[in-house]
């Protein structure tokens, strides 16, 4: 690793499109001098060292995952001694720090994976050698909160895997053909890009200014998708299903509206009363929901205005089934 305010002498520098993800060959930098980014010819196989800023559940899954696809991890920093000795058992060889700077000394490529409301903190505390890549995890920030720790030489970038990361072995599984939107420095990308190939994992760049909606749409498919299996299981109560059984009866229904999406489209996927015009079923339905389930009115009436918009889209709902059920949409939501 290069001392404070030296390059390497030798780099591989990454500066293709992410199409092609072709590599360009070595370049010479001269000491101190600004230059792309470019990871140092390692001892073993010219990869960059990864090392990681927070040992969570994103941390430790990445990690891993990085390690064996034949990445070499080298380090990590977490104030927590617990959390520290768990990420070293799991990446075999890490070492393992209190303070984040310390790990710069072990690594070309540095993965800030804290909450994101530490991330901007996290990074105004380093000082990066040049050289050096700093990466952040957050699907809602972009990579310019971490302009605070750049220096001459430095890059900056964001990698955020569209992974549910509740379970560390199935996070893990989960990676494997997920998407992983990628942002910051041209010549950082195509770096970011080939990590994300090497997981299994599909990288995708996003428009400036898109982040926070892409976010947005990501906490809906997930967070979002358990709130509305919360809302199912309260209205099966009054069917005599406990949570248990709710899952297990309505969870393969989503899943094969669901696929039917992924193989038709949205419009394409819609079934049921409303794509019929059933108005009497709706009406059953909301008077069950208020009795039963009121806090659950407001999000099925919700969810019915959207069936009802694709349903017209299709040319399958007369404009008058349409008018009686936004009427008893209205009626039921004040």
């Amino acid at each position: 690793m290069p001392a404070a305010g030296r390059a390497c002498s030798t780099w591989e520098v990454y500066a293709s499109p992410i199409p092609d993800n072709e590599r360009v060959h070595d370049l010479e930098g001269a000491p101190g001098a600004p230059h792309p980014h470019a990871k140092m010819a390692a001892e073993d196989d010219g990869r960059p060292r990864l090392a990681f800023i927070g040992a969570g559940r994103v941390g430790d899954a990445l990690a891993v995952a990085f390690a064996r696809a034949g990445w070499r991890v080298t380090a990590v920093a977490s104030r927590d001694e617990g959390r520290r000795a768990r990420f070293a058992a799991l990446v075999p060889g890490a070492r393992a720090f209190a303070e984040p700077q310390a790990v710069l000394d072990d690594a070309d490529l540095v993965f800030l994976t804290v909450p994101d409301d530490a991330i901007a903190g996290v990074a105004a505390s380093l000082h990066l050698y040049s050289g050096q890549g700093l990466v952040h995890t957050s699907g809602a920030l972009p990579a310019s909160v971490l302009s605070v720790a750049m220096a001459a030489g430095t890059s900056a970038g964001g990698f955020h895997p569209l992974v549910a990361f509740a379970d560390h072995d199935q996070a893990l599984v989960d990676l494997a053909g997920s998407t992983v939107a990628v942002e910051g420095d041209e010549s950082l990308l195509p770096l970011l890009a080939e990590l994300a190939e090497s997981i299994g994992a599909r990288p995708v760049t996003l428009p400036e200014g898109g982040k926070t909606a892409y976010h947005a749409a990501a906490m809906m498919a997930a967070g979002g998708l358990v709130g509305l299996l919360d809302a199912i299981a309260s209205v099966a109560q009054a069917a005599g299903l406990d949570e248990r059984m709710a899952i297990a009866v309505y969870a393969p229904l989503a899943r094969q509206a669901l696929a039917n999406a992924e193989r038709m489209g949205i419009d394409g996927a819609l079934t049921g009363p409303l794509l019929r015009g059933d108005i009497g079923t709706l009406r059953g339905h909301l008077e069950a929901l208020a009795q039963h389930a009121p806090s659950a009115v407001a999000l099925y009436v919700e969810v019915a205005r959207r069936e009802v918009a694709i349903a017209r889209r299709r040319g399958e709902l007369t404009e008058d089934h349409a008018a009686q059920i936004e009427r008893l949409l209205a009626a039921a939501n004040r």
